[in-house]
Order: C-alpha cells, then sequence, then structure tokens
C-alpha cells in the first residue's frame, strides 16, 4: 500500500477535529492539526456553539450529515461526561401556517428516516411543561435530536486521533501556504513551516481569509448571533444538575426567530430576529492564550442588549416561567452564513491539495467530515455533495457584494416558511438573456436562478385560458402550491403540443471543449461515444468512480476538435476544466454568457422555421439528436434536433449580439401559426410527461444509471475504457433494487411539489423528487425513488402536509411513449 500523505488541517473546531479522527481511522495517521487558539479551547465559533442538533431539513444531504453527526457524538465521552445528550426537539406553532409547515417537516422526516411526530398543544405542554399552552397550536417532535457539547466533544477526538498518531498544535498562526508546480507543498506558520502534500483549511468564519492565501474564494460572511443565559428559572430548580445539564427537548420558536435549551437551573435563548450582524475579522476582540475561558474568546461580542429587549418580551410570552427571572448574561457570537445557507465543501481549482470545509455548523459536522475525508481517501463520498460544493456558484455568486448581501438575507429568513419556488428578492436582474425585453413586453414572471431571470409564464398568455379544451383545463390548486404558479402554463403547454412554442434556454450551461485531444478527454468521462461524425448530438453521462451519476451531458460535434458541452451548471465546468489539465491540447471554455439559445418545439415547429432558412430541416434532412450550421433569418445559428419537452422542433443557438434579432424573426414568423412564448412551468410539467430526468433532483452520485432509468446512455460496448465504467459491471435495469419511479396521482388534482415521502402497504419506501401537473394527460405526475418491485397499476399514497394522497405506479414516458412525435 501507497505511504499515506502528510495532511495538515487548519482549525482544531469541530470540524478539524472530526476530520481528523476521520482520516486517522481510515490509516491516514500522518495527521497535524493546526490552530491559532490554545487547546482545545481555541477560541473559535465550537467554543460558543450553543449545540442544538435538529436532523430534520429540506435537504437530505443536510439531514445525512445531522444523522451520522448524532450517532457519532452519541458514542463519544470524556472520562464518562456525555458529548451528546438526546433530549428530543420540539418546534412549536403559534400560527396556523407554521403548523401547516410543521407538517412539511415531518414529510421531509419520513422521506430522509427521521423518527418525528406533530402533536397537539397537550402534547407540547407534556414535552415541555414551561410552556404556555394558550399561546401554542400543536408542535413537531423528534426524538432523537438532541444537544452536542461541542467543545466536550472536540477533547474526544482529538484523544482518539492522537491516539492513532495526529498531532494537535495549539497557539500556533498560519501565515502562508507554500506551493510549488500547483501543488501545496507545506503550510507557514509563526513556529516555522509544518510538511503537507494535503491542507484542509477548517478555519470556521476565518475560512475566508484562509482561502485567500491561495487565492481561492471562498463565499462566507461571519455573522454574529445573539445568545444569552437567564438568570435562575424557579420551574427548573432541582430538574437538572451540572453534569446532566437539560432533560427538556431542545425548543424551537421559529415564528419569532428564537429557540431554547436548558443549562442546569438556567435557559439559554438564541435568536435570529435581530438585524444582521456582518463581522470584520479586523474588528474581533484579541484574547491571549492564557486569558481564554468560556466567556471571553475571539468569537464572542459584546451582547447588544436593544436588540433582544424584544425577543425577552417573546420569550415571556411564551414560557411564563421567564417572568419570575432576568437576563443574566449574554453575548452576539460569530458564525458563518453562506449565500444558499450550505456549507462549503471543495478542493482548489488553481492550487491541487488545498481543500476545504467551511461554514459547517456543530450539527453537520461529523457528517461533513466523513464525507471529506471519503473524498480524500477514496476519491468520493458516500454522501451527494453537488449542493455543498463550493464550486456551485457562479463567479458573480463569490463577489463580496453578492455573499454579503444574500448571506445576510438568509440570517433574516432561517426560520421562515419558504416555498420551494420563492425567488430571492434582491439582486435581481443580475443575468438576462438577450430576449429579456421581449419578455417583458409579453408580461413574463420571472422567478431566478443563479442570478439567471427566468420566465415561468407569460401574461400575454392569459386570455387564451378561456379557449382551452374542457380536457385542458387544469383544476384549482391547494394554497400552497398555486404559489408563484398559474393557470397560464396549461395554455402554454397547450400550445407546445398542439401547435408551436418558444422557450428561452439560454440559462442552461453551454461549455466549449477544444483541440486535437479534446475527443479523447470527453470519451474518457462519459458513458457514450464520443468519436462520431461532425453534426452528432449525444446525450450521454459523466459518473463517478463508483458508478454514481455525476452529471448527465448533452454533446453536439460542432468540428472534428470542437464540441459544445450542454451541462448542468457550475460543478460541470470546474469538473471539465479539471479533466482538461492532464490533457495540454484541450480547452474548456464556459460560453454561456456570450450566447443564447431558443428551442422551439410543437408539432408546428418546421411550418415556423423551415421559412426563415436554406437549410433542410425535413426529417430527412436533419434527423433526431444531429446539428447542424445554419442561417436563420440572416442570423448564423446552430441549430440541434433535440426536444426536452417531447415535440419536433429544435435548440437554436447563437452569439449573444444576435439573439433579439433571431426572437424577433421567429416570434413574426410564428404569428399566423399561434406561437406562444412560454415559461418554466409548462416545460418542468412538459419534460416530465416525457420522463425526463433533472439531475440533481431525480439523479446524483447516490444513484447509478440503472435504477435512474438512464441505462440507455451507457454504451460500454461502443467505445474503450471511462470512468465508472468497471463499477457498472454486473449492473443492470434488472438488478437495480430501486428505481426512479412515475407516479400518477388518482385524484386528479393533488400536485406535490418534491420530498415528499412515499408509502407503500402503509410503510414509508422512499421520497417524490420531482412533481408537477401533467396537462396533455390531465393529471398530477411525481417521480419517486421506490423499491423496485413496484408494476404499473401498484398503489401507493404520498404524504402531503400530513395528509395521504394516492397515487398509481404508472409506465413511463406517459407521452407518446413511441417518440413519434419528436421524429416526424
Amino acid at each position: 500500500m501507497a505511504t499515506p500523505p502528510r495532511v495538515v488541517v487548519i482549525g482544531a473546531g469541530i470540524v478539524g477535529a472530526n476530520l481528523a479522527d476521520e482520516l486517522t481511522a481510515r490509516g491516514w495517521t500522518d495527521v497535524t492539526v493546526l490552530d491559532q487558539g490554545p487547546l482545545p479551547l481555541a477560541g473559535g465559533s465550537t467554543s460558543h456553539a450553543p449545540g442544538l442538533v435538529f436532523a430534520t431539513n429540506a435537504s437530505r444531504t443536510m439531514t445525512r450529515f445531522a444523522t451520522y453527526t448524532k450517532e457519532k457524538f452519541s458514542a463519544l465521552d470524556v472520562d464518562g461526561a456525555w458529548c451528546f445528550n438526546p433530549v428530543g426537539g420540539l418546534e412549536v406553532a403559534t400560527t396556523p401556517e407554521r403548523l401547516a409547515d410543521l407538517h412539511r417537516k415531518q414529510g421531509w422526516a419520513t422521506s430522509w428516516g427521521v423518527g418525528a411526530e406533530v402533536v397537539d398543544a397537550q402534547r407540547c405542554l407534556e414535552l415541555h411543561p414551561l410552556l404556555d399552552p394558550d399561546q401554542v397550536l400543536g408542535g413537531l417532535h423528534t426524538t432523537d435530536d438532541g444537544l452536542a457539547k461541542a467543545s466536550r466533544a472536540v477533547v474526544a477526538l482529538m484523544r482518539r486521533a492522537q491516539a492513532r498518531g495526529a498531532v494537535f498544535r495549539g497557539s500556533t498562526r498560519v501565515t502562508g501556504v507554500s506551493q510549488q508546480g500547483g501543488r501545496v507543498t507545506g503550510v507557514r506558520t509563526d513556529a516555522g513551516e509544518v510538511p503537507a502534500d494535503v491542507v484542509v483549511s477548517c478555519g470556521g468564519f476565518w475560512g475566508r481569509a484562509l482561502g485567500e492565501l491561495v487565492g481561492m474564494k471562498v463565499p462566507l460572511l461571519p455573522l454574529a448571533h445573539q445568545y444569552v443565559f437567564t438568570g435562575q428559572v424557579p420551574a427548573l430548580v432541582g430538574r437538572n444538575d451540572a453534569d446532566v445539564e437539560a432533560r427538556l427537548p431542545i425548543l424551537r420558536h421559529q415564528d419569532q426567530d428564537l429557540y431554547y435549551r436548558e443549562h442546569d437551573d438556567r435557559l439559554g435563548i438564541g435568536s435570529y430576529a435581530h438585524r444582521p450582524m456582518p463581522v470584520s475579522l479586523d474588528e474581533l476582540p484579541e484574547v491571549q492564550g492564557g486569558d481564554m475561558s468560556e466567556s471571553r474568546q475571539p468569537s464572542m461580542l459584546p451582547f447588544t442588549e436593544e436588540d433582544f429587549a424584544p425577543q425577552w418580551e417573546h420569550s415571556r410570552t411564551l414560557l411564563p416561567s421567564l417572568r419570575d427571572s432576568k437576563i443574566d448574561t449574554g453575548f452576539n457570537g460569530i458564525f458563518s452564513f453562506t449565500p444558499d445557507g450550505g456549507p462549503l465543501i471543495g478542493e482548489s481549482p488553481e492550487v491541487a491539495g488545498f481543500w476545504i470545509a467551511e461554514a459547517v455548523w456543530v450539527t453537520h459536522s461529523a457528517g461533513v467530515a466523513r464525507s471529506v475525508a471519503q473524498l480524500l481517501v477514496d476519491g468520493r463520498s458516500e454522501i451527494d455533495l453537488h449542493g455543498c460544493s463550493v464550486h456551485r456558484f457562479e463567479e458573480f455568486e463569490t463577489t463580496d457584494e453578492f455573499v454579503s448581501e444574500t448571506a445576510q438575507q438568509n440570517f433574516v429568513e432561517i426560520y421562515d416558511i419558504v416555498h420551494p419556488l420563492q425567488p430571492r428578492l434582491s439582486p435581481r436582474d443580475v443575468r438576462v438573456s438577450p430576449f429579456h425585453a421581449r419578455q417583458k413586453e409579453l408580461g413574463a414572471v420571472f422567478l431566478q436562478s443563479h442570478g439567471w431571470e427566468r420566465p415561468h409564464w407569460y401574461e400575454a398568455n392569459a386570455p387564451l385560458v378561456a379557449d382551452l379544451p374542457p380536457e385542458w383545463a387544469p383544476p384549482a390548486r391547494d394554497p400552497w402550491a398555486a404559489q408563484f404558479h398559474s393557470p397560464i402554463a396549461a395554455v402554454e403547454a397547450w400550445r407546445t403540443r398542439t401547435a408551436v412554442a418558444m422557450y428561452d434556454m439560454t440559462p442552461l450551461t453551454r461549455v466549449e471543449v477544444s483541440g486535437p485531444d479534446a475527443v479523447t478527454m470527453l470519451d474518457g468521462i462519459t458513458t457514450g461515444k464520443m468519436d462520431k461524425s461532425v453534426g452528432s448530438v449525444t446525450y450521454t453521462l459523466a459518473l463517478d468512480a463508483a458508478g454514481g451519476i455525476r452529471s448527465d451531458l448533452t454533446v453536439a460535434r460542432l468540428g472534428e476538435q470542437e464540441f459544445q458541452v450542454g451541462a448542468n451548471g457550475p460543478l460541470d465546468v470546474e469538473y471539465l476544466q479539471r479533466v482538461a489539465a492532464a490533457y495540454p491540447g484541450v480547452r474548456v471554455r464556459d460560453v454561456t454568457g456570450g450566447t443564447c439559445c431558443i428551442g422551439v418545439w410543437g408539432p408546428l415547429a418546421r411550418d415556423l422555421v423551415q421559412p426563415l432558412t436554406p437549410a433542410d430541416l425535413s426529417h430527412e434532412g436533419l434527423r433526431y439528436f444531429r446539428s447542424v450550421r445554419a442561417v436563420i433569418a440572416g442570423v448564423p445559428v446552430v441549430a440541434m434536433r433535440l426536444s426536452y419537452v417531447g415535440e419536433l422542433g429544435w435548440e437554436i443557438y447563437t452569439g449573444a449580439e444576435y439573439g433579439q434579432r433571431l426572437w424577433d424573426a421567429l416570434w413574426r414568423a410564428g404569428q399566423p401559426l399561434g406561437v406562444v412564448a412560454a415559461g418554466r412551468a409548462a416545460f418542468n410539467s412538459l419534460r416530465l410527461e416525457k420522463g425526463y430526468r433533472a439531475w440533481g433532483t431525480d439523479m446524483s452520485t447516490e444513484h447509478d444509471p440503472y435504477e435512474a432509468g438512464v441505462g440507455f446512455a451507457v454504451r460500454p460496448q461502443t467505445k474503450g475504457d471511462f470512468v465508472g465504467r468497471d463499477a457498472l459491471a454486473g449492473r443492470s435495469a434488472e438488478t437495480a433494487g430501486r428505481r426512479l419511479t412515475c407516479l400518477t396521482v388518482d385524484d386528479g388534482r393533488s400536485v406535490v411539489l418534491g420530498h415528499e415521502p412515499v408509502y407503500v402497504d402503509g410503510e414509508p419506501a422512499g421520497h417524490v423528487t420531482s412533481a408537477a401537473f401533467g396537462h396533455t394527460v390531465g393529471r398530477p405526475i411525481a417521480y419517486a425513488w421506490l423499491p423496485a418491485g413496484l408494476e404499473p397499476g401498484d398503489a401507493v399514497d404520498i404524504r402531503y402536509f400530513g395528509a395521504s394522497v394516492r397515487a398509481t405506479v404508472a409506465a413511463e414516458p406517459l407521452v407518446d411513449p413511441e417518440m413519434t412525435r419528436i421524429r416526424r
């Protein structure tokens, strides 16, 4: 076996200590952990963390991180003292809206395997007797959540890692990262250099400054968060002691952005209700190592009493026992927020061997550390990390202005009830397609993704709702599903299926891969054959070494040495660039911003486009999954005969400077044919009717192609080796134990939105990924991960806001399984 690399971890808080433990447990024992503060109380966020561990999250990945943290910490102790106290959790609702949301969260918990129950007000009082029952409508009780003693867990983890060979060095300030030939070689400190083959930054809110040492942008913002200790609470006297510390469940009062935990006979109260308080590292208090204590740390700023005053009154209303108590002490503790609230994991694109694991709270610390250790040792994480990768952001999303505004926004909204489609209010209009002016003229209702303004429907189509045939008229939706939706989407789907529609496909990432080794490089990382004739278009997969789906790609060969790759975002761009570094003759360039795309689809699509071009767009002239360079209405384009909505048509690409002219020409030509502009709401409905998967939503690295229903894209018989090939040996659709399964909702009206649990024979068996109302088939559709043994016609139940919605397993695709519409 090769000698394990030398690893330096920067930061000895809960993440760094966990990582040292996870690495040494895997045989990487040459691990040095550095921290500028004294050990074990180093003075970062870990040292003052309240330690609440609530597992339930809309993200399956974050829930799995937290679940592992609970399991790991439950097995730790320091000289018999606990590191995790499973007191459970209780989120209370004081409004009907919050109570409904707790039912939704209970669905997430069931989907991800977490024990949770929505209980009535009386049961809330039994679980937490300090509550005023007149204030509470109900609550969500989680039995396995609890309190992590973070500072104590660090001691336990340090001891275990040290016993395996790890070295921890406190009071050691990192001053630089040495590198040679684009790789790290060591970490410079005020006590000398520590050689390293791998460096992992786990510096918490110092992570941004550490990233700057290698020129890496780490998009996080340090923010202060208020926490107070009450004086003695009479109702708690005698219930606990200094060793047990807490017996009542952790309490969250999210309607007022508050949470509570016991500290023996006192309560700790945390608040997210105050104004955001960004913190500059230059303003941190200087605390010498000998002066460090639980109440004096660089990460603890003075308490601003005026910011907490309203929350104290809300607390005394919810917990009447506090009327006989007072605030004893408080502080404004620093921790990290990111543009989307998720952690930051990944390797520097410029300096190989420099990794980060930042913006990680105690709740997810052990889970994140395990995944990072797996990435380093095994090359992949067993848990899908696409929502945690530092490379998930576009360049503008890493700017100081964007990070500051959105991180503060996330702080304000952390306990808010947020709809899955709810867009940011600011910043907006960051990225607009060349068609934006025309879309606004048509009354486009824009939602937003990665800065792109994306029409979801067009108000100009509202008069056509009255013209919908009865079989196309959509049923009324419940208030939750009706948010960020309009019946106009039915019009746009109807016209796509029966006439012709224009879709703005510009926000989809486009990557140019060119050079003499381009075909070789792409062939090595995809499941399909890349060495095809110029003009070919291939739907293919990029897998990881274990056969998990890293991404799905659409690769068009535009020339002997030129390919256009339709990708899923910045993660794919970073991956292609990283792979290309081993091929001197390959150039990878993100061309999304300089290009644009219109999808023209529908049975009349050829009638619209053919008169505008001398190119032969007949079925024989340009077959399905072929492309051609052409001129349309005087505009140079690349037309690809693809259709994500399942209708005849093309994705038509051109330079951004020609975009508006192309739109106008197509729009004019389409008027006699009844053309409409159509948005993402119709698009999502149509793609589900065709059974087309969305990477990151329906499938990820946790799924192989045969489980996900995209095994047709794996073509080992037509090509040589590729990443993941060996791992797929012996697998097939027949051997899969689970499948991405198409469901239709029996009542014809209940539209679920994703993440809901699915029950088979009364037992939780899977969860919904994508869902929409199928306008062509006249009933809601949901895709879900379920056991492979289910057959078309089998009944299942989807749990939606606590209610059971009956659904039926359906053969897919639901529309045009013979593919005659798309190939005419």
